[in-house]
């Protein structure tokens, strides 16, 4: 069968696959198709032609796998937050931990590695401590908006996520069960304000209109909330009434800050910013450690289970109190901090310099003196001449991006020969590829993967390293 583009499909879905997507064999062709689950039959159009495999939107679930589950969100079959939400939690664990090692045999060439079963999250839903809702001009029409005959008068205006691989149009959501309830609240307080007060949307087109973004931060350790509102314009009488409306309306509020983004930039992220109420920033704790997390600022997303994983990081690492620890891609000095209290000393090391910044207050205020921050690229700065001024490392931990490390800092790491090595990442498919090459010099104890994001096919794993006896 050929399976031509726009031609329909009966499917059976065969497994779970990258990015949420079931899998389905026509003749030995892969066809993905999104919202789907291992055991599913179902209806699906062809929609593109690649020359290895085929991707296909689902039309209609005719028979129902033993995996599936009734979503708890209405907006689950349209929105892009939560592409596993209609697969049963312990499914997705297992599904999750299937995609890392397919990751480390296939890319990493590690078929020996062995995956450990994933760490699952004790609260499935409400996890979130940031939700970032979009504000724009374009709504995503349902298919039966499409087909009604009337005229949607609200299309024009839209507050929530954006559609599926649609950067132009957004989600109109009315509930989210990612977050606390109150931050949808708080959303949709903010889409009927600026409505009933002709406030307009931004335009991303022709750069014209007001409300951008509204980020919903949460501490789950006390009872701070913040609402950062995202504008286009700096309108102070606009600002100052939305900014008492709403506080007004949601007492649980702690700070409110706007941030004016007058540029073309799709980031949530000012030029400038004003604080409206409060501090400017919400207090949250890992461990016995606090942070001052202002609107900007990096954190990870799950509270709960970001301990989890600095505890597994920390007992990969088996620090001594005698050693010395290199955090690289540090970041706000989260787990800099974690590791302190076990360590003679943590070295940070991290290029973004707001970050870094952070990173020495959080060490600040919690009266830690034995973290070095170092500010710069990993490729540059990770050499000997940082090595003979903060000590020789016995354990080097490394969290970085989704790209995951540079080729240089990767052969650096290979050079140093660091007794202990720990590699945390958000993307196992790129941590595959660099555990290729670090495993000719480092044996691999490990591999952990951590469920940070339930109802997603997000996934955070740990590998533990040891160098090889022949290496020393």
């Amino acid at each position: 069968m050929a399976l031509k583009k726009g031609q329909e499909v009966e499917l059976e879905i065969e497994s779970a696959a990258f990015k949420g997507k079931g899998l389905a064999k026509v003749d030995g062709l892969a066809v993905f198709v999104p919202n789907t689950a291992p055991g599913d039959k179902v209806k699906a159009r062809i929609i593109k032609k690649k020359k290895s495999y085929r991707e296909a939107k689902l039309l209609e679930v005719l028979e129902e796998g033993e995996h599936r589950i009734e979503p708890k969100c209405r907006h689950a079959k349209e929105c892009g937050g939560c592409n596993w939400q209609h697969v049963r939690y312990e499914h997705q664990l297992q599904f999750k931990r299937d995609q890392v090692r397919d990751h480390m045999h296939r890319i990493g060439g590690l078929c020996h590695l062995e995956v450990n079963p994933t760490v699952g999250c004790e609260d499935i839903y409400h996890y979130r401590n940031k939700m970032e809702y979009s504000i724009g001009h374009k709504r995503w029409l349902s298919r039966e908006e499409i087909n009604k005959d009337e005229f949607v008068s609200d299309r024009c205006f839209a507050a929530g996520l954006h559609a599926p691989g649609r950067f132009d149009k957004i989600l109109n959501i009315q509930e989210c069960h990612l977050q606390d309830s109150i931050s949808y609240k708080i959303l949709d307080f903010v889409r009927t304000y600026c409505r009933e007060h002709d406030i307009e949307p931004y335009n991303t087109i022709d750069n014209e209109g007001f409300m951008r973004n509204v980020v919903v931060r949460n501490s789950y350790h006390t009872d701070d909330l913040m609402v950062n509102l995202v504008t286009y314009k700096d309108e102070e009488e606009t600002i100052q009434k939305l900014s008492d409306a709403l506080l007004e309306a949601f007492s649980e509020i702690t700070t409110l800050v706007v941030n004016i983004n007058d540029t073309k930039s799709p980031t949530a992220v000012g030029r400038y910013e004003k604080v409206m109420y409060g501090p400017g920033y919400i207090t949250e704790y890992i461990g016995p450690y606090h942070f001052n997390i202002h609107a900007n600022a990096f954190f990870q997303t799950n509270t709960q289970q970001a301990e989890i994983l600095y505890d597994i990081a920390r007992n990969f690492a088996d620090i001594q109190s005698d050693e010395i620890v290199y955090d690289l891609y540090c970041g706000v000095g989260t787990l800099s901090l974690y590791l302190s209290e076990a360590a003679r000393k943590v070295v940070g090391v991290e290029i973004v310099d707001v970050a870094l910044e952070n990173a020495i207050q959080n060490a600040k205020e919690n009266e830690v003196q034995n973290v070095d921050f170092v500010l710069g690229d990993m490729k540059d700065e990770f050499n000997q001449a940082m090595i003979a001024e903060h000590g020789e490392p016995d354990c080097i931990i490394t969290d970085p991006p989704r790209s995951g490390m540079h080729p240089d800092v990767v052969e650096r790491l290979m050079e140093l020969k660091v007794p202990k090595l720990v590699y945390v990442s958000c993307n196992s498919s790129t941590m595959a590829r660099d555990l290729k090459e670090l495993n000719k010099v480092y044996e691999i104890l490990e591999v952990q993967p951590v469920d940070m994001f339930p109802q997603t096919y997000h996934i955070e794993t740990v590998a533990n390293l040891r160098l090889r006896e022949n290496n020393n």
